[in-house]
């Protein structure tokens, strides 16, 4: 199945131009369970990379365009009292799908990102006490303007951490934006997306993500940079078990793409930015010069001594289970 990665890159990269970097890590974030938080200015595609995920990996999609006026009960669903039946019925809400895009959630009140909560962690809404269990597979795209734009709100912690990762698309370069307004002059690239996958070959590919080998060497070093965090002068809320849990399956979803069956060190190194970042919470002391996340989480990684390779004969002979199973 490792070759169906390459054509998923492959199909998305036909509609986002210049953005592989980013194309990689949410599907890396897909195939890990998880669920992306995509932070830019508007018109630089955010909608636009959530669609054609749908449609290159065969999923239902829905889009809800989160603003104050939004209700917890559009995206859980309630009950009503149907007449012909004589008794109440529920309608579901947004979430009842195998793809959500939330559309600029930080418009919304709390309330209403919080009904979020539940689904994201646990699969599932309860409503007036009962529960019911969303799709599979099912994944949330959510996107914000930055912080400081014309009613925006700043997401709470409990929020952010529900997030396998927090991405920037950021302006295309020149070229970029060149054969984007010469491809969209004569239709849409999004109406030529093939399905690469189905539902099923998903799971599957999820399955065979999460079995991906992780020697203790590495449990060890993802659990040290999550510690530094909470030992760091200029950090108030460090790394939850959560965010460790969020970066080892991350850097199982990198080592397959890369056709291994084993984590390396490199691949925790590529996926701890992404993860960490959304995650901490500075003094504010800090946000007001010029140091910033970034530069903090560089700093964390160059002080945490990285693990040597294992160069297991287990590690070895996996490698090329898989890479007979992808050939």
């Amino acid at each position: 199945m490792m070759n169906k990665t390459k054509e998923i890159m492959s199909e998305i990269n036909r509609v986002i131009m210049g953005k592989e970097d980013v194309i990689k890590k949410i599907l890396m974030t897909i195939l890990s369970e998880g669920h992306v938080l995509l932070e830019d200015v508007p018109g630089v595609g955010k909608t636009t990379m959530a669609l054609a995920f749908s449609k290159a990996l065969g999923l239902n999609y829905r889009r809800m365009q989160f603003t104050p006026d939004v209700m917890p009960s559009d995206v859980v669903g309630f009950y009503y009292f149907n007449k012909e039946k004589n008794e109440f019925v529920y309608r579901d809400g947004a979430v009842m799908t195998n793809l959500l895009l939330a559309d600029e959630i930080n418009r919304t009140s709390s309330r209403t990102q919080s009904a979020l909560l539940e689904v994201m962690e646990e699969g599932q809404v309860t409503v007036d006490g009962i529960c019911h269990k969303v799709p599979a597979p099912f994944f949330v795209i959510a996107t914000q303007n930055p912080v400081g734009s014309a009613g925006t709100q700043t997401l709470p912690e409990s929020q952010l951490d529900r997030f396998m990762v927090k991405l920037s698309m950021g302006y295309p370069d020149l070229e970029a934006e060149i054969g984007l307004m010469s491809d969209r002059s004569t239709g849409n690239p999004l109406d030529e997306v093939k399905q690469i996958l189905s539902m099923e070959e998903l799971l599957m590919l999820q399955k065979e993500v999460s079995e991906i080998y992780v020697s203790p060497l590495i449990y060890r070093y993802i659990a040290m940079l999550s510690a530094a965090t909470r030992k760091h002068e200029l950090i108030v809320l460090g790394i939850s078990p959560r965010g460790s849990l969020a970066l080892c399956k991350m850097a199982k979803a990198s080592a397959y793409m890369a056709g291994r069956d084993y984590v390396t060190p490199e691949d925790v190194r590529y996926c701890v930015g992404d993860v960490f970042r959304h995650r901490l919470v500075l003094k504010s002391r800090v946000r007001l010069t010029a140091q910033n996340v970034e530069k903090i989480i560089n700093d964390i990684c160059e002080t945490v001594p990285v693990p040597e390779r294992e160069p297991s004969e287990k590690a070895k002979m996996s490698h090329k289970t898989l890479r007979r199973r992808t050939e």
